[in-house]
């Protein structure tokens, strides 16, 4: 006889994250994905992060091994918080700053302070699948603001705004957004943010990429135009992650902003992990100070330049003005369209059987999900692997055109 378990109502019929579900074609042999926002292994850099780990362990084994504080290494913190001011061109001040396991902890950590079921938060459409899941679970009533290739459209959330939608919070990646890989011009950052003041709702701005531009003018983070707006720092917290530029496996996040969110989200963070790993964040300390990231950031932004730009011609050639691309000026990803009644999740299945993979756009809706869409990533793939992948891609829309009525 089966249990009769009595889950938490967000646990009865929950769903899985639609890109990990996709993890298991991985491992088929001879598979080239392009859909998971993976960094390249081949850019980590190993031997630095080595010395790193061996010589805070060496210096400090017991501050390394054992418990932490739950805001994070005061050395961690203190190197984060400059790293941060340098992002924002020394403008002002970050606010309070507390590390976290990854940048997503720190979302969740958000939700768990500033929500209660049922509350409106407004997100890009499309969206970051993670956010829109953690938001699901929370309770959180979706407002879909409807995007373009430069990002979030800020007249359309006015007018959403006007019409009487009141979101608590508002998620953002405003530099090569996940999945269109779309910078939100300044114009929009410093619209977004009065909006914010006015009607009063957080803006969670999300920053993993920001680090990776290999083209176009540099967009200042919204923590950064805060300064400029009166009253915007108080309704803005800012994440960031290490993930993306140097490892994630070193799942080191952290969050800026107003001491009474983060003093609330700290206590939060107590019921969870208690600290994140602290063997981890000294050294990431000592890897950051010692100019390591640094050094090794203009490797990673010239081979993804690299990787984009070859994909984005292969796709071109392979496929014309039959699929529509946005060319992103960073980041990880390409944003694309089938403009001949393509099905990308029904085109999966056959691509799959040719060992290539892509992530659908259906997964980066709430609801009404355009069924035309798909995201591929070109960071973890080399250059004869994405030729080869958008080849087989080709083979199989080919196919797949063939069967349809």
């Amino acid at each position: 006889m089966t249990a009769a378990y009595r889950f938490n109502p967000a646990f009865q019929s929950p769903q899985g994250s639609p890109i990990r579900e996709l993890f298991k074609y991985t491992q088929q042999p001879g598979m080239i994905s392009f859909a998971g926002g993976y960094p390249a292994p081949a850019l980590f850099d190993a031997e630095a992060l080595a010395r790193s780990a061996a010589a805070v362990l060496e210096q400090s084994p017991a501050a390394c091994l054992q418990y932490g504080a739950t805001e994070g290494t005061a050395l961690l913190a203190q190197v984060l918080r400059q790293l941060t001011r340098e992002r924002i061109g020394g403008a002002g001040e970050v606010g309070e700053l507390i590390v976290t396991t990854g940048s997503q902890q720190g979302f969740e950590l958000l939700l768990r302070v500033m929500l209660t079921a049922g509350d409106c938060v407004a997100i890009e459409r499309p969206c970051y699948p993670a956010a829109i899941q953690a938001l699901r679970l929370a309770g959180a009533q979706l407002l879909e603001v409807p995007g373009d290739e430069e990002g979030m459209d800020t007249d359309a959330l006015e007018q959403l705004l006007l019409g009487g939608a009141r979101p608590r919070l508002l998620y953002v990646v405003p530099t090569f957004a996940n999945p269109t890989g779309a910078t939100l011009p300044l114009a929009r950052r410093r619209h977004l943010l009065a909006l914010a003041v006015r009607y009063q709702f957080l803006v969670i701005e999300d920053d993993p990429y920001g680090q990776l531009r290999f083209s176009g003018e540099v967009q200042p983070p919204l923590l950064q135009v805060a300064q400029e707006i009166p009253g915007a720092a108080d309704w803005l917290v800012y994440l960031s992650s290490l993930s993306k530029v140097v490892a994630p496996g070193l799942r080191i996040g952290w969050m800026c902003g107003s001491p009474e969110i983060l003093r609330r989200a700290v206590i939060a963070k107590q019921t969870g992990d208690l600290c994140t790993a602290p063997w981890m964040q000294m050294a990431a300390a000592r890897y950051l100070a010692d100019g390591c990231l640094e050094a090794h950031l203009p490797a990673i932004i010239a081979t993804y330049r690299e990787r984009c730009e070859i994909m984005l011609d292969a796709l071109r050639r392979a496929f014309g003005d039959a699929l529509s691309l946005i060319a992103p000026e960073g980041g990880m990803f390409i944003w694309a369209s089938w403009n001949d009644g393509t099905d990308a999740s029904a085109l999966l299945h056959e691509a799959v059987r040719q060992n290539v993979m892509y992530v659908p756009g259906a997964a980066f809706y709430a609801q009404d999900a355009d069924a035309a869409r798909l995201r591929l990533s070109f960071t973890n793939a080399q250059p004869q692997q994405i030729v080869e992948g958008v080849s087989r891609l080709q083979q199989a829309h080919r196919q797949w055109r063939h069967t349809q009525p």
